[in-house]
C-alpha cells in the first residue's frame, strides 16, 4: 500500500529566508506559479507572502497550495523573556490558525560566541536551569497550540542550541510527548553528525512533519575543517535535494512505508537558486522519490 502522504515544497528552494540576496528577485507569484506547475499541494511561510490573512489566503486559493506551517524563532531559555516569548508565539500561532495551518515549526536559536580554543564562532550550550527553562516554554506553547487545533513540532538545526545528537535526546526526554513533537529532519540530522534513518527509528513516535533534505559530504567536511559557519556552508552547496547528495533515502523510505507514516514532506534544499536552478532540482528530486518509494 502506498504512503498516504502529501508533499509539499518549501519557498526556501527559491529564496532565502536569511541571506537576502540569494533569490531576491523571485516574487510571491513566481514561486507559487513553479510550485504549482510541479505538482505540489503545499507550501511554508516565504518572506515574499504577504502577512495578512485574507491577502495570503487570496495568493494561495490561486494557486491551489495549503500553508502548511511557518518557521518561529524561540528564546524560551531565558526565564526573564518568558512572558513576551509567549505572548509572540501566541500570535504567531494565531496567524497559522487563521490560514488552515497544521504545524508550528519551533526552534530555540541559541546565542553566538567566539571559541577562545580554536577562534571559531560556536553556539553557546544550555545550561542546566536553561534546559529547564526551554522545555518549561515548549510544553506550555505546545498546549497553546493543542488548544487551538494545531500541532508544535521542534526543528532540530544546525548551528542552534539543539543540534546534535544528544541534545535532540536530551530534548525529547525533558518535553511532553502530549505536546511537542518532532519535525524531522534529513538533512540537519546529518549536518549535527547523527544518521538520518536512526533518528528516524529512535523519535519515530514523536516525529508528526517531515523535511527531506541532503548533504553535500564534500562541502560539508570543507566546512567543518575550514570552521565555516552555518549561512556560509549553506552559500557554498552544503544541502541539495534528495538523490543529489550522501544520503540514501531508499531505508527511509521503506521504514516509512513499513510504519505507515501518514502526513506532510516537504522537499527542501537551501541552495543558491542561481546556481540550482529550483525547478530543475525539484524534477529531479521527484523522480528520484518515485523510483525508490515502495
Amino acid at each position: 500500500m502506498a504512503l498516504n502522504v502529501k508533499y509539499g515544497i518549501s519557498g526556501i528552494n527559491w529564496v532565502n529566508e536569511d541571506m537576502l540576496d540569494l533569490g531576491d528577485h523571485y516574487t510571491a507569484d513566481d514561486v507559487l506559479s513553479q510550485m504549482q506547475a510541479l505538482g505540489f499541494e503545499g507550501t511554508e511561510f516565504c518572506r515574499k507572502f504577504p502577512r495578512s490573512v485574507p491577502e495570503l489566503s487570496r495568493l494561495l486559493e490561486r494557486y491551489g497550495m495549503t500553508l502548511v506551517a511557518q518557521w518561529k524563532s524561540l528564546a524560551f531559555r531565558d526565564a526573564s523573556r518568558r512572558e513576551e516569548e509567549m505572548r509572540a508565539f501566541r500570535e504567531h500561532a494565531d496567524f497559522l490558525r487563521a490560514m488552515g495551518s497544521r504545524y508550528v515549526v519551533a526552534c530555540e536559536t541559541g546565542d553566538a560566541f567566539e571559541d577562545p580554543h580554536s577562534n571559531r564562532v560556536a553556539i553557546q550550550p544550555l545550561t542546566d536551569e536553561q534546559w529547564r527553562n526551554l522545555a518549561e516554554g515548549l510544553n506550555e506553547a505546545g498546549r497553546y497550540c493543542q488548544s487551538v487545533g494545531l500541532e508544535l513540532v521542534y526543528h532540530y538545526h544546525g548551528e542552534t542550541v539543539i543540534e546534535r545528537g544528544e541534545d535532540i535526546r536530551r530534548l525529547m526526554e525533558s518535553t511532553d510527548p502530549a505536546y511537542v513533537h518532532m519535525l524531522y529532519d534529513t538533512g540537519h540530522a546529518y549536518y549535527g553528525g547523527s544518521d538520518p534513518l536512526d533518528i528516524l527509528r529512535t523519535y519515530y513516535d514523536r516525529i508528526r512533519y517531515i523535511h527531506l533534505k541532503d548533504v553535500r559530504r564534500d562541502v560539508l567536511e570543507r566546512a567543518r575543517r575550514d570552521g565555516l559557519r552555518f549561512r556560509e556552508a549553506v552559500r557554498q552547496g552544503v544541502f541539495t535535494v534528495p538523490g543529489d547528495g550522501c544520503i540514501d533515502f531508499a531505508p527511509i523510505y521503506r521504514e516509512l512505508h513499513e510504519r505507515g507514516y501518514e502526513g506532510w514532506i516537504l522537499i527542501e534544499a537551501e541552495q543558491d537558486p542561481a546556481v540550482a536552478e529550483p525547478t530543475r532540482y525539484a524534477r529531479q528530486c521527484m523522480e528520484y522519490i518515485r523510483g525508490i518509494t515502495p
